[in-house]
């Protein structure tokens, strides 16, 4: 299919925050090849304010609103963008139908999802799985069947995230940071989404850090703050968890210094951001570094033993809790 140079394509993904960020630098590949397109991004609720981030994308579909039509106001809706094309970046085979039936032209999506092959018009072969490339780097393979190059070098990737549209701070959150030192945010929940490296280890960085140079802040959910009251009154740190909203939240990280924390939404956006970004990290597959570390300029990542026994054979295991809090205070001082 020959596209049109202001040509229409719609990215979905419609998970997690983390997930969405580092899908975004797909858009910015698309858009030096091809500037005139736009790019619209089928996400969840909770995404929207993170993909708005993006110079690159021109619209959001939200994935939340659109399940909650009748069937053939989903189809007209999706009609109404007037899409060329669809790229299933997350596949649902619900989304895989609706592409079809508003009869978008050319319709990407993996070889290795049955319903695919019924909905989608361009296969392109990738497996996750197995596969020793970062998550961003799987992303682009997705972009094979357009004349760009694909295969883009780590170091590189933050390059394409575009994220110039950072909101405004609010005043009042303003004056939480203190100019006068370097402002770090300990994350130290990840709702489930990747292994934690414990409260005890985030007390000791906090303690190792230095008062009068740094001012920590801990970060998270409302729900957060609650299950770690004990933790809270026991560490020397600002608590900001449920403070802010989600815009906010970004808008503080992007006026911060850096950022600790598991493999969670946060720490890629402070990545994104070119905060210094240290993420904490189990070698077990797949959540290991090589698939999901941050991605930016000043962005790091530890493990405590890339070759540990355990997490090779899939086990259960705390290993990443011994990473040790004075390796992470080396790098927050470097």
């Amino acid at each position: 299919m020959n596209l049109k140079p202001d040509f229409k394509l719609i990215l979905s993904r419609t998970d997690s925050i983390g997930d969405v960020v580092l899908t975004l630098p797909m858009a910015g590949v698309i858009k030096q090849r091809f500037p005139e397109c736009e790019i619209y991004f089928l996400g969840k609720t909770y995404t929207k304010e993170v993909v708005a981030l993006s110079e690159y994308v021109n619209g959001f579909i939200n994935y939340d609103e659109l399940q909650k039509l009748p069937k053939h106001e989903k189809i007209a809706a999706l009609k109404k963008i007037n899409a060329d094309v669809f790229i299933h970046v997350l596949p649902r085979k619900d989304l895989a139908a609706l592409a079809k039936q508003a009869n978008i032209p050319l319709r990407v999506g993996t070889a290795n999802r049955l319903y695919h092959w019924l909905s989608c018009n361009q296969l392109i072969k990738l497996s996750r799985k197995n596969s020793a490339l970062h998550e961003a780097q799987l992303n682009f393979k997705l972009l094979s069947f357009l004349d760009i190059n694909v295969n883009i070098a780590l170091p590189d990737i933050h390059r394409y995230y575009g994220f110039t549209n950072i909101p405004e701070l609010n005043e009042e959150y303003k004056t939480w940071l203190d100019p006068t030192k370097k402002n770090i945010i300990l994350h130290p929940k990840s709702k489930g989404s990747a292994k934690e490296w414990g409260l005890e280890n985030f007390k000791q960085l906090a303690e190792l850090l230095p008062k009068d140079t740094y001012k920590v802040f801990i970060s998270g959910t409302k729900e957060d703050g609650q299950s770690m009251q004990e933790f809270l009154q026991q560490v020397f740190a600002t608590d900001i968890t449920g403070k802010l909203s989600l815009q906010q939240f970004i808008a503080f990280i992007a006026q911060a210094d850096g950022l600790v924390a598991a493999s969670t939404g946060p720490l890629h956006i402070a990545a994104a951001l070119n905060k210094q970004a240290i993420g904490l990290f189990s070698p077990k597959r797949p959540i290991h570094p090589g698939r999901w570390q941050p991605l930016g300029k000043q962005a790091r990542y530890l493990v405590y033993d890339e070759n540990c026994e355990r997490c090779k054979k899939k086990q259960d295991c705390d290993c990443i809790e011994k990473i040790k809090p004075e390796d992470i205070l080396k790098i927050i001082s470097s």
